[in-house]
């Protein structure tokens, strides 16, 4: 009997020792030299709108990202995104719409557990984009007038994200992130961007 236990003992933990050498090697596997796709579901908030109220509107749209890990620490990216839902501004009858924009960022990156990582990202965004306004005459238009047209007026900007990053697969992770898309310099308008999806280190 006792033989017959502990073969079964031996036929159980032998798998069980391989499986969690496995993922010792699998957590212990550098990401230098790894590369990475991702897909990002993203928030356009845009505020200081108008020159006299202020105002603040949210826009929606996505992001393909494509990336590679130069060491352990240090990682380099490009997005390409397109806006899906326009912005509508308060106290107005401005619509202010993302076309379309690429950002090449380069970042640092902490592991602050086995499986979460830390992040901060800086570059240049290009950014194309229309405000426009949906009657022909309104109240308090004045003060948006500028925005009219081609959103922002000059189409490069600096760009910087913050993140978190959750391994909740092998190599897949869940992304939440926050940053600063780009101002428009002619009027001062800055947009900020909000973000989760997830990506794939390959």
């Amino acid at each position: 009997m006792n033989k017959v236990v502990r073969t079964n003992l031996l036929l159980f933990l032998v798998p069980a020792c391989l499986l969690s050498a496995q993922t010792a090697l699998a957590q212990e596997t550098p990401r230098e030299d790894k590369h990475y796709l991702g897909l990002l579901v993203t928030a356009f908030n845009h505020r200081t709108i108008g020159e006299i109220s202020s105002e603040q509107a949210t826009g929606s749209g996505g992001a393909l990202v494509i990336g590679s890990h130069i060491n352990d620490l240090f990682h380099a990216e490009l997005r390409l995104g397109s806006g899906f839902r326009d912005a509508e501004v308060p106290n107005s009858d401005l619509t202010l719409a993302v076309d379309y924009f690429a950002s090449w960022y380069m970042g640092l990156h902490y592991p602050i557990t086995d499986y979460a990582n830390v992040y901060a990202q800086a570059g240049f965004s290009f950014i194309h984009g229309t405000g426009e306004f949906t009657e022909e005459e309104s109240e308090g238009r004045a003060q948006f007038q500028d925005l009219e047209g081609d959103f922002p007026e000059s189409s490069f900007s600096v760009s910087w994200v913050l993140g978190m990053d959750f391994e909740i697969m092998n190599d897949t992770y869940l992304v939440l992130e926050g940053g600063k898309l780009f101002e428009d310099t002619g009027t001062e308008a800055n947009t900020f961007q909000f973000s989760t999806g997830l990506k794939y280190e390959f």
